[in-house]
């Protein structure tokens, strides 16, 4: 038996069982309802034409998820069910669901974000923000609210400090839609895990046993990929997926990188490594299909780091070690960063690392100058 009642809490929980199963379908939100079962189970569902099916979904038991909470979710679940694009608010209201606004947001920034940029933060809103936040008004979440949600996330500090800003930016843009007031995102205020930092690039010692280890295999394509890795201080995705024609002149003219176009300038040591690679493909490294594959990369890096006696080292390391030895040369930080591809200095700085010998002798050095001037 079907019913059709605007339904209220107090009428849901004043409902009773009977001998068959019984619908009362809401007469506010067309598709939304609740079933009640002879075994006194009651469940919220929605039901909608799809072409020339009918689709129906349970949203989950009717005894402890409140109307509140099912009418939102069904909200949600209509729009997919009716094949409605789900960028798109139903209205812009406080009480619009926060996956709409989430989605309003990641089509905004598509030609912000870079694709990688793109693809990591979606994983971030499917596995950390998601869970939490889905189907809830976009409008009444509270800054309590994101704190506890970052608190559960403790166990997983990097994933809960890069989550957050993917948080914020789907505020942000509810409160451009007009679904929150303006200032009111409850992002700002929560501070992010303090992570211990990871300082870690190549000693000398370290380079020259890399080097031997590069040494016994040379003529593999990976080999001179790590030695171009550490010659240019270049991103491994740029040397994975570099072509013939962006080599010239003695430079690499990056069509597109992390911060954008840019060029990397060769030294003669890189251009040699170039200069002994065939020429048969428009891949400088190519794979099966397109450029070598990311996966190849880090498995010969494992072996070759495990030989050379360097099991904590990153690929990423390498790139620290090229910036810290620029420094060490008497480079300032603006070139460094024009070395690296940074836009910010800030950027750079975290890049570049003293060794403790280094600083040592720049402690002796001012000490030499200052105790010069204190004597009485």
């Amino acid at each position: 038996m079907t019913r059709k009642r605007r339904l209220t809490q107090d009428l849901v929980d004043a409902l009773e069982p009977e001998g068959s199963v019984r619908e009362f379908r809401d007469t506010q939100l067309l598709g939304f309802g609740v079933r009640l079962f002879p075994s006194v189970r009651k469940s919220w569902f929605v039901h909608a034409q799809a072409g020339k099916r009918r689709k129906w979904k349970t949203l989950g038991d009717a005894g402890t998820m409140p109307l509140a909470k099912a009418r939102t979710l069904a909200r949600a679940h209509l729009a997919t069910l009716r094949n409605r694009d789900p960028s798109r608010p139903p209205d812009a209201s406080a009480e619009t669901p926060f996956e709409y606004v989430a989605e309003t947001a990641f089509r905004r920034h598509a030609r912000l974000w870079k694709p990688g940029t793109i693809k990591v933060n979606r994983n971030y809103l499917k596995k950390q923000i998601l869970p939490h936040f889905g189907g809830r008004p976009v409008g009444a979440i509270t800054e309590n609210d994101v704190r506890q949600w970052f608190a559960a996330l403790r166990p997983t500090p990097a994933a809960a400090d890069r989550s957050m800003p993917v948080l914020s930016v789907i505020m942000r843009e509810a409160e451009t839609l007009g679904c929150r007031p303006e200032g009111s995102n409850p992002c700002r205020n929560v501070k992010r895990y303090r992570r211990r930092g990871r300082d870690r690039f190549l000693s000398r010692e370290e380079i020259r046993r890399l080097g031997s280890a590069l040494a016994r295999r040379d003529g593999q394509p990976l080999a001179a990929v790590v030695r171009l890795l550490i010659l240019t201080g270049s991103r491994k995705s740029e040397i994975m997926t570099l072509k013939w024609r962006d080599i010239r002149d003695g430079r690499i003219f990056l069509r597109d990188s992390k911060t954008g176009p840019r060029i990397v300038w060769l030294s003669s040591a890189a251009q040699e490594v170039l200069d002994g690679l065939p020429r048969r493909r428009v891949w400088v490294f190519p794979g099966r299909k397109r450029s070598i594959s990311a996966q190849r990369l880090d498995s010969f890096w494992q072996d070759l780091r495990d030989e050379a006696g360097l099991k904590d080292v990153r690929l990423h390391d390498l790139r620290h070690t090229y910036a810290t030895l620029a420094l060490q040369a008497g480079q300032t930080v603006p070139t460094i960063g024009r070395l690296l591809g940074h836009n910010d200095p800030n950027t750079t700085l975290k890049y570049v690392h003293l060794a403790d010998e280094t600083v040592r002798e720049a402690v002796d050095a001012v000490a030499q100058v200052l105790g010069g001037q204190l004597q009485p």
